[in-house]
């Protein structure tokens, strides 16, 4: 493969981890949430299989306190409707890019990756569900 297919290649999956991550950040901005992705938590995310239980996995780990009025599942499916009326598919990110994205931030190690991404804990009440 030449330098050019690589660079295709590469910003076609740019252009695909943009797409989810606006899909993502909408869907969070419609039900009055203030999570916020960037490419490194959806690189960390993509580990998980499931794009519910990735959703599911960042709730537990970074916004506790939402489960004590919802359910995890509640959530995660509200959230994931919500994405996937604006990008149905699924996040396809290459291990490569997940290993290089946690390898960029030069973060000290840590026993999960839950414990690797901190985000504000002030939210408001669930809305438009």
């Amino acid at each position: 493969m030449n330098t050019s297919q690589f660079d295709m290649r590469d910003s076609a999956h740019d252009a695909e981890v943009e797409a989810q991550l606006c899909a993502y950040n909408s869907a969070f901005d419609e039900l009055g949430l203030r999570f916020r992705w960037d490419a490194h938590t959806l690189a960390l995310l993509a580990t998980i299989d499931d794009e519910e239980a990735q959703i599911a996995a960042y709730i537990e780990a970074h916004h506790a306190h939402l489960l004590k009025a919802y359910s995890v599942g509640f959530l995660s499916r509200a959230i994931l409707e919500k994405k996937k009326a604006r990008y149905p598919a699924r996040v396809s990110m290459r291990f490569e890019s997940a290993q290089h994205l946690t390898q960029a931030v030069r973060q000290p190690q840590m026993s999960s990756w839950r414990e690797r991404v901190s985000y504000e804990v002030d939210l408001p009440a669930l809305v438009g569900v």
